[in-house]
């Protein structure tokens, strides 16, 4: 059996019906990394104790036992589940597993019983799980308290989140508990708790294993390969993408895999943020160095900014945050407009062969340049087409918006369902920045293919599929076609650099991107 020692240790929860499933989970888990397994004993259906005993001896990890009570059963119900549970959890002890977890609220009794070993060599863990809600940092203290009265060796809390800042108060408790602590903050919003558990000194992480998700919690395969949290330590820098939806994002491979070939002390974490004006008030501390924003955000993140670039404040969209390290104050950029104007142009650049064309004229110029979508990426590629000299037409589901963003480029704003018989000239430019087509809804697309055959080049700034409808028939029709992902190349590298003050390795981030589309 492999040893414990005081490396940061990954874990991951079982609840099978029989113990062979026990056995061949476990082993699944040991295979994808996982250093020990929680043995839910309360999820079998076992007719005999002996069963439990037979489990323990076939573990192949270290391996924390732990009884769940049910909430919802009479007084008789809860005696007989209660003496089942102590029997489960002393045999436990007797056969000296790694840990033995019991639940605050029945911790005292269990230490008090006849099934208490008391010269098992396991360790104790005394847990405790809180509903929703945001817990102060004086509760969270009082309830650590209670669960180190009970004489635990190691403590657990676990909690539901309604948003990420309920998280806050964890990793405030994790960096000042003076025992071991194991927390967990569950939901998509917790996901965090998991990600930054090893930064802020915390026991152990949870992860699940491939194949079987659980909402809030990172696969034991991405912590072990993406993350590489047994690499975490205090002055680590945190990086994250604000955004909601985030979990279809690749930001977290491409930035963390960079940040290991540069030999730069960072971590790049999916942040789910409702509100960003509360998050930026919550998460205040340099430890929190540098964001991405994604959608619905960048147009709000302008006013979350202390200082904005000259170029992010005509767009009126940021995507990426820097929190200054000389004075802490939030400065905000945007990387999106370059990135998918120069995306364009090489393409187009690249079709008349004519790659080496060092003049000033953009093959944009004089374009007609038709742009789907009116939010924060739509901005920028408004802005961008501008400087270039294109002549912009903007169609947007929210006319009012489209015709808030015609007038800030001098372009012209037309109602959404005249996109597909919009034909003033042929060779123009599509550029589509919406979401539409975004997996998992991939079969949608904003255009008809028969209005294809009028654009020279197709964009499209989703890039989750790769290839999405609209680009697959924009090149059935002949047109030059750019995928989002050469803009979110492009976009990286730019945030890259302001991430770490360093020159990015282009061409090994090009590579990660590609291998992981």
């Amino acid at each position: 059996m492999a040893s414990l020692n005081n490396k940061l240790l990954i874990c991951t929860s079982l609840e099978c019906q029989t113990v062979n499933e026990m056995v061949s989970s476990m082993a699944k888990a040991k295979l994808e990394g996982a250093d020990l397994v929680e043995l839910r004993m309360d999820a079998l259906s076992f007719p005999s104790i002996s069963e439990v005993a037979d489990l323990i001896k076939r573990r192949t990890l270290p391996v924390i036992v732990s009884f769940r009570l049910k909430s919802s059963v009479d007084d008789a119900q809860k005696r007989d589940e209660k003496k089942t549970c102590f029997r489960v959890l002393g045999l436990a002890l007797e056969l000296n597993a790694e840990f033995v977890e019991v639940e605050l609220e029945v911790a005292s009794d269990f230490t008090m019983s006849e099934y208490s070993n008391k010269s098992s060599n396991s360790k104790l863990i005394v847990s405790s799980y809180k509903g929703a809600g945001t817990p102060s940092k004086e509760e969270l203290s009082y309830l650590v308290a209670r669960l180190q009265s009970i004489g635990a060796d190691i403590i657990k809390l676990g909690t539901d989140v309604v948003k990420i800042t309920d998280v806050a108060p964890v990793f405030h408790l994790i960096s000042h508990c003076q025992v071991p602590l194991i927390a967990l903050a569950m939901g998509d919003k917790g996901l965090i708790s998991q990600l930054l558990c090893a930064k802020f000194g915390g026991f152990l992480v949870y992860g699940s294993v491939s194949g079987k998700p659980v909402p809030g919690l990172p696969t034991i395969v991405s912590l072990r390969q993406v993350y590489k949290i047994e690499n975490l330590n205090m002055d680590t820098k945190v990086f994250g993408l604000i955004a909601n939806p985030v979990g279809h994002s690749k930001s977290p491979i491409l930035h963390n895999f960079a940040f290991r070939y540069a030999s730069y002390n960072g971590i790049y974490v999916p942040m789910l943020v409702d509100d960003i004006n509360e998050f930026f008030g919550v998460y205040s501390c340099p430890d929190f160095a540098g964001f991405s924003v994604g959608i619905p955000h960048k147009e709000a993140a302008v006013d979350c900014c202390d200082e904005v670039h000259p170029l992010a404040q005509s767009i009126g969209a940021v995507n990426t945050i820097i929190r200054r390290p000389s004075d802490g104050k939030l400065v905000g950029y945007n990387t999106d407009c370059e990135a998918s104007i120069t995306a364009m142009e090489d393409a187009l650049r690249a079709r008349k062969g004519d790659n080496g064309d060092t003049s000033n004229t953009s093959p944009l110029a004089g374009k007609v340049f038709v742009l789907v979508g009116a939010g924060g990426a739509g901005r920028a590629l408004a802005f961008g087409a501008k400087s270039r000299g294109a002549r912009i037409v903007i169609f947007n589901r929210n006319y009012d918006r489209a015709k808030a963003l015609a007038l800030s480029v001098s372009g012209e704003a037309l109602p959404f369902q005249d996109l597909g018989s919009f034909c003033p000239e042929k060779g123009m430019i599509l550029a589509n920045a919406t979401s539409i087509g975004m997996q998992p809804n991939s079969d949608k697309t904003p255009i008809p293919k028969d209005a294809l055959g009028a654009y020279e080049l197709v964009f499209d700034s989703v890039y989750t599929p790769r290839n999405t409808r609209l680009l697959q028939e924009a090149e059935e029709v002949g047109a030059i076609v750019v995928s989002g992902i050469e803009m979110f190349i492009r976009q990286a590298i730019g945030q890259f650099n302001l991430f770490t003050g360093e020159e990015a390795p282009e061409d090994y981030m090009r590579k990660v991107v590609l291998a992981h589309s």
